[in-house]
């Protein structure tokens, strides 16, 4: 039998590390979403007395049985400055399947958000948030320059992270060109770009699009903007100005999303 090539060895054993790994999960908010959510797979529960009475019917609802531990002797995973306001939760992450699935269009036009190489959990789980409420069907990242499923993620996403699909996929530049099979226009942002966000919104709303988002600073790489199919700027109120990239994300979903059903 032939050796199987290292990188399909290494990849093979990449997904079987992942597949075994767990995150920490921290806070009140971000705990309770992830007990009813029945895709994820929770492990352990650690919760102080005041937090399992803050959490209420959640945690009987969730079929687990918590530890109940002293404040003082909160002993579990995370970092020691984070918020945990007595309660984590061990899980595995989430399995969303395949980017094709999730993002068919069937009726109506879609939305998807596509970020390159934003790493900051922050602005990832803020946009999360902002995905969830505008609808988009995915925000999808290149695995290897994007944060994970991580407890600060999760607490920033503030419950986003359990029912908007984060798709972290091996390249983004494939991942659009598959979009753009199903019929997706590719919109990447930029503060340069020719046509404004507000004269491209309008002729956008019946069809299926991806607002592609680069990193602050560096932006879109160079396949990545030639993937995209128009270039927009979000043209600032005085002669200057800018937004970070989860505010950036947060008013083009907006503006893509009025008049639209999907």
């Amino acid at each position: 039998m032939a050796q199987k090539p290292k990188w399909v060895v290494e990849k093979e054993r990449d997904r079987r590390a992942a597949a075994q790994a767990t995150i920490w999960l921290f806070g009140l908010h971000a705990v309770r979403d992830a007990l009813s959510n029945p895709m994820r797979e929770r492990l352990r529960l650690v919760l102080t007395k005041n937090a399992a009475d803050r959490l209420g019917e959640a945690v009987p609802a969730s079929g687990m049985t918590p530890e109940i531990v002293d404040p003082r002797k909160f002993d579990v995973p995370i970092d020691p400055g984070s918020v945990h306001q007595g309660a984590a939760l061990e899980v595995r992450a989430l399995d969303w399947g395949r980017l094709e699935d999730v993002a068919r269009p069937g009726q109506g036009a879609p939305l998807v958000v596509a970020l390159d190489r934003v790493t900051d959990p922050h602005n990832v789980g803020a946009i999360l948030r902002s995905a969830e409420v505008f609808g988009a069907r995915a925000v999808i990242a290149p695995a290897r320059h994007s944060p994970p499923e991580t407890g600060a993620l999760a607490k920033t996403a503030s419950g986003a992270l359990e029912r908007q699909p984060y798709l972290r996929l091996g390249n983004l530049g494939d991942a659009l060109e598959r979009l753009k099979a199903l019929g997706y226009l590719c919109i990447g942002m930029d503060g340069d770009a020719p046509e404004t966000l507000g004269a491209a919104a309008a002729d956008l709303r019946d069809r299926p699009a991806a607002i592609v988002l680069g990193a602050e600073g560096p932006g879109l790489r160079e396949r990545t903007r030639s993937l995209c199919d128009r270039m927009v700027r979000i043209d600032p109120a005085g002669g200057f100005g800018s937004l970070n990239v989860s505010n950036a994300a947060a008013v083009a979903l907006y503006a893509l999303r009025e008049g639209r059903d999907g």
